[in-house]
Formats: structure tokens, sequence, C-alpha cells
């Protein structure tokens, strides 16, 4: 149907200044519909139902128009939905919409035979029909837009959140930010980190979140240069939580840091991450992926003071307060390569005492003397120790 130049020529004149004296009667039809048969408009709140009944009315004087001028460009998305703000498509969800508009619709349409101009039933049906199709594409359209905003604002954010933890920076403001982006306080908190994979960041972010759903995790997870980090919630696990989350991570060493209590106190964990994953080049057949924990010499050896403290009062400190047996035994022990007879005979005493004596550190410590890689951490710690009580002498 061409545009008239003269609206008193519309071909169907008759019928859109009926529609145009009925739009306040078919908006306050519709709203009256909507209490009546949506139990979520009921619920609201008045100022959202306002709102609501805003973009109702809207719908109505937008179609009016529309029928006006049927050949014309409308933007529809901003004729209907830009009468309430942006808030509102937090406020309702993308369902309740549709069955807002449904509603709206199918007012209008009951009323078309009152409305219609005799003989103009059919047009008007017709015209309905059109339009509903164009307001739920704007809808679809609305919402999208909606989700992209929140997306990008919500990748800022959390960009910012694991930058503060990873920084030491993290503060009330963290957790702020954190819990707007659905963070839920879990009590066990630990950071993985590893070298983010080549190619769009946004996918590895979201192959992340796809394997934390799949292993029941809360997690913050950007990346950072050529970092991947997770800060992963919901396990007292970390080294478990690493290996559900492995996945998206680059080839290389992939570090668990220790379980903190909260996302405040996993600036501690990001710190031993960070440590171990540079110290991993020392270990080259280290486990992927590995606690942070387990890498406590070469942390020690590349400067890391956290864990040089760690080695002395977690392991020199418990067998010097045990006594001086069992700092001597250990210490001979591993003079004589590990071995229990040597020792023995070194301490001039049975290897089963040895072998007790040994037993002790292990239960005092947690480390085990006859295992390679603890005979090592125990070794450094040894000698971190002595260190540490030369330099506190006079």
């Amino acid at each position: 149907m061409p545009e008239p130049t003269d609206p008193s020529q519309h071909p169907h004149l008759a019928t859109l200044r009926r529609l145009e004296q009925s739009s306040g009667k078919l908006a306050a039809a519709a709203i009256a519909r909507m209490d009546e048969q949506l139990p979520w408009y009921r619920a609201m709140p008045p100022e959202n139902r306002s709102w609501i009944g805003l973009v109702a009315q809207a719908g109505i004087a937008a179609f009016t128009e529309w029928f006006r001028h049927p050949e014309t460009p409308q933007a529809i998305s901003t004729d209907v939905f830009g009468t309430a703000p942006r808030e509102l498509t937090r406020a309702i969800t993308l369902r309740q919409t549709v069955e807002m508009v449904r509603t709206t619709i199918e007012v209008v349409e009951t009323a078309i035979d009152e409305v219609a101009a005799p003989g103009d039933e059919s047009v008007l049906r017709e015209a309905l029909l059109v339009y509903a199709r164009e307001i739920a594409f704007a809808t679809a359209q609305v919402y999208a837009q909606a989700a992209e905003a929140r997306g990008a604002w919500d990748a800022r954010l959390e960009s910012l959140v694991v930058n503060a933890v990873l920084s030491g920076e993290a503060d009330e403001g963290t957790v702020s930010r954190a819990a707007a982006l659905g963070w839920g306080s879990p009590e066990h908190v630990a950071v993985v980190l590893g070298t983010a994979p080549d190619g769009d960041s946004e996918l590895t972010v979201e192959a992340i979140r796809r394997a934390s759903r799949h292993a029941k995790l809360q997690v913050l997870t950007g990346v950072l240069g050529s970092r991947l980090v997770v800060i992963a919630g919901g396990s007292d696990n970390p080294l478990k939580a690493a290996k559900s989350l492995i996945g998206p991570f680059a080839a290389g060493p992939v570090v668990a840091g220790p379980v903190v209590g909260d996302l405040l106190a996993a600036s501690r964990s990001a710190q031993a991450a960070m440590a171990g994953l540079k110290a991993c080049a020392a270990w080259p057949d280290a486990p992927r992926p590995v606690l942070a924990d387990d890498l406590l010499p070469e942390r020690a050896m590349a400067g890391d003071p956290a864990a040089r403290d760690l080695l002395v009062e977690e392991i020199y400190r418990p067998l010097e307060e045990a006594g001086s047996a069992l700092l001597e035994t250990l210490s001979v022990y591993l003079e004589q390569a590990s071995s229990l007879e040597g020792a023995a005979r070194m301490l001039f005493v049975h290897p089963n005492t040895v072998r007790y004596r040994l037993r002790r550190v292990t239960d005092v410590t947690g480390w085990s003397p006859s295992d390679v890689r603890s005979a090592f951490t125990l070794r450094i710690a040894l000698i971190l120790g002595r260190l540490a009580d030369f330099g506190s002498q006079p």
C-alpha cells in the first residue's frame, strides 16, 4: 500500500481514526489482562508495572503509526522499548517480555471487529500479523543488545577482580564486584595459573566456564597477557579443582595455589601459584597440574621469600622443637645417601632406631625422608633453617 501524501487520503481512513480513538482503551485492556493472567506482573513493584504499562501503550501507539504509514521504515524497538529504562531488561526476562507482547497483541486482535471499519477487518488483521512479526524481531534485538552490553561490562568487571587478586590489591570493593558477577563467597578458594592458548580469549574463558559448571565449581577467570588465571571456589582440594579445569590451558605447566578461606585471601594463593609457575622450569618432570606447595624448594631457590619461610617454619622449626635427635638423624641419613645402615653407623645406634626416628620426621613434617622428592625438600629446609639460625646469631 503506497504512502499517501495527504493523511486524509489514507485508503482506510475510517479504521485509522477508530484505531487512534481506541488506543487508550486498548492499552488499559492489555494492562488489565496482564494483571489477570500473568502472576509475575502482579508480583512486580509498582514502578516496574508502570514502565510495563508505558511499553504496552507505546506498542499500540506504534502499531497505529505503522498502520498509518506501512511503507515507511519504522524503528519499532526505539518507538516501543525506548519509553522504558534499560534496567527494565534486567527486571523482566525475555520470556516475560514475550508474554507481555503476546498479551497486548491478543487484546488488539480480539478488538479488531470493533475497531475496524466495516469491510476493513481482514486488512487490520493482516496488518496486525505483520506488525506482530516486527515487534517480535524488535524484542529479540533489544534483549540481544542488552546481553551484549552486560557481557562486555561483566568481562571488564571480572578482569578487574582477577587483576586485583593477582596483584595483591583485593579489598572489599573487589568482593562487591565479584558478588555482582554471581560469586557466592565459597568457603574454599584456590588460584590456578598457566599459559593461555593462542586465539580468542573469550572462547578460552567460556571453555573454563563450561568445565567449572561440569565440576560444580564457582570461577572467576581471565586472560592477562600470556597467562590464563582461574580463581576457583567450592573445593578444598586444589589439585582436583585444577585437574577439572585444565583442558583450556595451553601446553606447559599449570600450577594450583593453596586453598584459602575467601576471595580476600586469594591473593596469597595467587602469589604462591605465580611463584610456582616461575620456578617450574627447575623441575622438568613436575606433574601437570602441580601444587605450588610441591614446588617449595624450587620456589625458595628462585628467591620466593614466602617459600623460604614455609620451609623453615613448617619443617625445620617443628623438627627443632621435637628434639635434636630428629634433626641430627635426618641430616646424617640424607648425607649418607639415604642409607639406614650408614646412618646407624655414623650415629652409633641400631638401624631400627634410625628407622623409628625417620618415621617421626614424617609424622612431624608430613614429608617422608625415604621419598626422593620429599628428601630433596627436607634437605633444602635444613639448609634454610641453619642459615636462618646463623643469621640470627649476634
